[in-house]
């Protein structure tokens, strides 16, 4: 998924920007609310991390901003404020969660990747293909009983078809999903990731519409 991170601790958001590519996502990283309203109008995000207390403003005024627009793009409040008072605020306000500083960078993972399933409309994290068996929670994939082992990239593009059963999705959506402004892409890229997926999922598991996009098929 693409994650846009809007952070100014340069410390912390170096924490995070890392275990979010290291996760497979890519992410955009930003230190302002200025920055932020430029990025969420230039690209789709799947999600959007944000910090209540910024050089600019408040990201609970930038929230209910988003929310007054229509946007329902899920977000994650990373902050310091630890009162049950600005927790209910930023619920109230439209976030689907709330983290408070410091916090494990492995659990935000977890809640990232659980609001992600919620919004796709398949909580449940486990979904079965053919004889695959693919757990989005612990991002594993077997095959006939195999584990079968993804690249980060591979992992990511598979898992926006998963999420997104029968539903086409066109080369430049794919690439939004997985790479950040500051990523350089090749023009092949994704048609490398979905051949090596095919190899080692089947060749009938992602489908392609010619001159519209891919979907996800059967492990075939």
């Amino acid at each position: 998924m693409r994650v846009l991170l809007v952070e100014d601790d340069a410390i912390l958001g170096a924490a995070v920007r890392d275990q979010i590519a290291a996760d497979g996502h890519s992410v955009d990283w930003v230190t302002r609310l200025d920055a932020a309203a430029d990025h969420v109008a230039s690209a789709a995000y799947d999600l959007v991390l944000l910090d209540l207390m910024l050089p600019d403003g408040r990201g609970i005024g930038f929230l209910r901003d988003r929310r007054a627009k229509g946007d329902v793009t899920p977000v994650i409040i990373l902050t310091a404020l630890d009162q049950i008072s600005d927790r209910i605020e930023g619920l109230n306000a439209g976030a689907d969660d709330y983290m408070v500083k410091p916090f494990d960078l492995s659990e935000l993972s977890a809640r990232l990747n659980a609001v992600a399933r919620r919004y796709s409309g398949n909580p449940n994290p486990l979904v079965e293909i053919g004889d695959l068996r693919i757990d989005l929670a612990t991002r594993s994939i077997t095959r006939a009983g195999k584990n079968v082992a993804l690249t980060a990239r591979e992992w990511a593009l598979f898992e926006a078809l998963v999420q997104r059963p029968g539903q086409l999705l066109s080369k430049a959506q794919l690439e939004e999903r997985l790479y950040s402004f500051s990523d350089e892409v090749e023009s092949n890229t994704i048609e490398v990731h979905v051949s090596r997926l095919r190899k080692k999922l089947g060749h009938g598991i992602i489908e392609t519409v010619r001159g519209v996009g891919y979907r996800l098929g059967t492990a075939s």
